[in-house]
């Protein structure tokens, strides 16, 4: 899959255009937040495909947004997503942009959309090298779907990044229906500079394949995340989706806004919007639907929790929701974000009742709070079928 933009200079146009990348590929939009076709590449700077992502799971990166203008982004607070400063016009009043979220199928019927009322973008992005970022207000806040925090030092500026999104899957091809995700690798600044001489080292950070490319950010994907997992477990941002040469070429590799850089910026700025800047230690949900096969695999379903301190209680609260014809069939275990499981509920063949309403208390204290819990659902028994509707985690 690939990520970033079709070529460096296209978002250096004065203004009047906007390079829009989403999930794998990236499209050359007016600064007015509409789409058209990216120009084609010159005769001799053609690649072949790129490969390299995979479909991501529903509720696996439940904070990703995509933009209606091409680009994506990522849930910031509750009512602030975070992008790229190319992908938006001037500060100001906005309400020409959607953002589409919890879901993987853009046309899944259980899409969550919003609209943008207000747009802030990084007062030095007039300078083209770096300050590529910004943010969309929301005209209402999203609840049941975690935030993505940014990365506040360097500290996670290096190993091993996640991208996800919506754009191509080829240099120059269409957008995608289906999040794709994919595994790209650090490369520092010195070997960066190499390929891109208008690289702004302590503004940007790079990621990619260096020797043999395939897998990239690319048209469609401008303003999305890239993210790992932090010392607890729970992802981090650490770079937006900005530019580069083509998708996933060898020695090209995708140039990233580097967020632990403007970090006190965006929350500052977030802060301005009516955000909060910074995660608290609460409850968080997913209201995503999930469909639980009969007698088959296990589903799981996965909540972030972030700016907690310490350990989770001793009384951690797991509120459940879940349709079923026979909840006798069901067990249902809360997983850490070590991998410990805890159940809640063994199946009971003699529990012949519709659905599951509950609280569960659990003693989590020994784990640590931060981090992506997960509900898992399995129906042990044959037919009758249901649903999980939504959980909450209190920790």
């Amino acid at each position: 899959m690939t990520l970033h933009s079709w070529k460096s200079t296209f978002r250096r146009l004065a203004g009047k255009a906007t390079l829009v990348v989403v999930g794998t590929a990236a499209v050359l939009g007016a600064a007015a937040g509409q789409s058209v076709a990216a120009p084609p590449a010159p005769a001799d700077d053609v690649q072949p495909q790129v490969v390299g992502g995979v479909r991501a799971a529903q509720g696996e990166f439940p904070w990703m947004v995509r933009l209606s203008m091409g680009c994506g982004g990522a849930l910031y607070t509750p009512n602030v997503v975070l992008t790229a400063g190319h992908c938006v016009g001037a500060t100001g009043n906005n309400t020409s942009i959607t953002a589409t979220l919890g879901v993987v199928d853009l046309q899944d019927p259980a899409r969550i959309t919003r609209q943008s009322n207000y747009v802030y973008r990084a007062p030095g992005y007039n300078n083209p090298d770096g300050d590529d970022w910004a943010l969309i207000r929301l005209a209402s806040p999203v609840s049941g779907i975690p935030t993505l925090p940014v990365a506040t030092s360097g500290a996670y500026d290096s190993g091993t990044f996640t991208v996800a999104g919506w754009g191509a899957a080829v240099e120059g091809g269409g957008q995608q229906r289906y999040m794709l995700k994919a595994d790209v690798p650090f490369i520092t600044d010195a070997q960066c500079g190499q390929a891109y001489s208008e690289l702004v080292p302590a503004e940007e950070i790079c990621a990619g394949n260096w020797d043999d490319g395939g897998v990239d950010t690319c048209q469609g994907d401008s303003g999305g995340p890239m993210f790992r997992r932090d010392t607890a477990g729970a992802f981090v941002q650490v770079g937006i989706v900005s530019w580069g040469y083509g998708c996933a070429r060898p020695e090209n590799p995708g140039v990233y806004t580097q967020t632990s850089y403007f970090s006190s910026a965006i929350a500052a700025a977030a802060a301005s919007l009516g955000g909060d800047p910074q995660p608290t230690c609460a409850t968080q949900a997913n209201t995503t639907r999930i469909s639980i096969p009969d007698a088959g695999s296990a589903v799981n379903s996965p909540v972030t929790i972030s700016g907690c301190a310490g350990a989770a209680s001793s009384s951690t609260q797991v509120e459940v929701h879940i349709t079923h014809t026979y909840r006798g069939d069901l067990v249902i275990d809360l997983i850490a974000p070590d991998g410990t499981p805890y159940r809640l509920k063994n199946s009971s063949g003699s529990d012949s009742a519709d659905n599951v309403n509950t609280t569960y208390t659990v003693n989590a204290a020994s784990e640590t709070a931060n981090g992506t819990w997960n509900l898992r659902v399995r129906d042990v028994f044959s037919a009758d079928t249901g649903t999980l509707d939504s959980w909450k985690l209190s920790v």
